[in-house]
């Protein structure tokens, strides 16, 4: 009988995340055309670049290439790069023939206090704002994203239609080697689960949510935020933003086919690395989040394997339809990536894996490595911001 309740709460879970988290699963907010008409507001691209030399020249490539017919200027803060970063941009623009159109800037020292991408990203912003003419929106991305060349106009369309203060996209990440097949779709996944972009996309709701390697923000409305300084410290940087910037107006996120990323997870390490870096930065670097997280993520995904080993009669019946649902939730994810529908019969031991890189996270941080990325820690307890605290709300 203790076994048959247990698997009743476990199977339970199931019709929660399907019916009770805003759809999350079905993906449904696109970056589908929205027509617009001029005239189109200036836009300024900050891309913060640091040791980006592999990626940074399709990014600039592409950006540069962009079919807007507004006012568009790209600056890239080079950020003590080592590899020759600043070179490979400029190179890309000159090759296009738009080099006037590129501002490099040499990032200055890292204050105390700051995260190195926000801290590069700060200085771009106030590069744009510094010009004769600012623009009335920043496109705040990354060197390891490219876009296809009509995204620009879509997501200023889009901001001008629906009057939003940001306007994000989820980039879509590159699926080609094993480890990225078995483990992006459920990275986007998960987040679609913590922040389901229908609640992020309500004026109505708390829930805020971003994606950094695309946010197009209103400057106004980003100084009335406080600015990048008013995140400073924070790891989620993106999440962070978004709950600043819906305080000032509404927000909007959706996946996207024509903003990709470029940057390889060939293996599994770098995988790991990657979710390391900000895992435990999202349960505010509490060991009771970790340790209730933990918990959660056991009863949610693997519970429903082990009921349908080692359970019986009943029990076995609960833990193999919670197991089926898992599955079916994650297909259209799987989908979006083009991936096998096979690997949603593997999501628990694809979340297993996640908990150890969960657990290895707040391990970085105890040996005080944590948030570690282009050779800087950059996690610190005591400047711990509240900002990252927008996980946990989940209204």
């Amino acid at each position: 009988m203790t076994t048959d309740l247990l698997a009743s709460m476990v199977l339970a879970i199931w019709p929660y995340l399907l019916l009770g988290r805003g759809a999350f699963w079905l993906g449904r907010e696109r970056d589908e055309a929205i027509g617009g008409r001029g005239p189109w507001p200036a836009i300024t691209a900050v891309i913060p670049a640091r040791d980006e030399a592999e990626c940074v020249g399709e990014t600039v490539t592409s950006l540069l290439r962009q079919d807007y017919a507004g006012e568009f200027h790209v600056v890239l803060v080079d950020d003590q790069s080592r590899d020759g970063t600043a070179e490979v941009a400029r190179a890309a623009a000159a090759a296009l023939g738009a080099i006037d159109r590129l501002t490099v800037l040499p990032g200055r020292t890292l204050p105390a206090g700051w995260t190195g991408k926000l801290w590069a990203q700060s200085q771009g912003v106030e590069a744009a704002e510094a010009g004769p003419r600012p623009p009335e929106l920043i496109l705040l991305t990354d060197a390891d994203i490219v876009y296809a060349p009509g995204e620009l106009a879509k997501l200023a369309a889009r901001a001008q239609a629906g009057g939003y203060v940001l306007t994000s996209l989820m980039a879509k990440l590159r699926c080609e080697s094993f480890a990225e097949r078995m483990f992006v779709p459920a990275f986007i996944f998960f987040f679609q689960m913590l922040y389901p972009f229908a609640w992020a996309n309500d004026p109505r709701r708390s829930t805020a949510a971003a994606a950094g390697g695309c946010m197009l923000v209103r400057r106004e409305k980003l100084r009335a935020a406080g600015g990048m300084a008013s995140i400073r410290s924070a790891l989620i940087d993106d999440c962070a933003l978004a709950k600043e910037l819906k305080a000032q107006g509404p927000i909007w996120i959706g996946l996207t086919d024509g903003v990709r990323s470029v940057r390889a997870y060939p293996a599994v390490e770098d995988i790991r690395r990657m979710v390391s870096r900000t895992a435990y930065a999202q349960l505010r670097y509490s060991p009771l989040l970790l340790a209730g997280t933990i918990l959660g993520l056991a009863m949610t995904y693997l519970a429903p394997v082990l009921l349908t080993i080692f359970a019986t009669g009943l029990a076995k019946i609960l833990g193999i339809a919670a197991w089926l649902l898992m599955a079916l939730a994650f297909q259209p994810i799987l989908r979006f990536y083009r991936v096998s529908p096979l690997w949603g019969l593997a999501l628990p031991a694809i979340a297993a894996t996640y908990m150890a890189f969960t657990l290895d996270s707040a391990y970085q941080h105890a040996r005080g490595r944590g948030g570690m990325w282009k050779g800087r820690a950059q996690a610190n307890l005591k400047d711990a911001d509240v900002h990252d605290s927008n996980v946990s709300e989940l209204s």
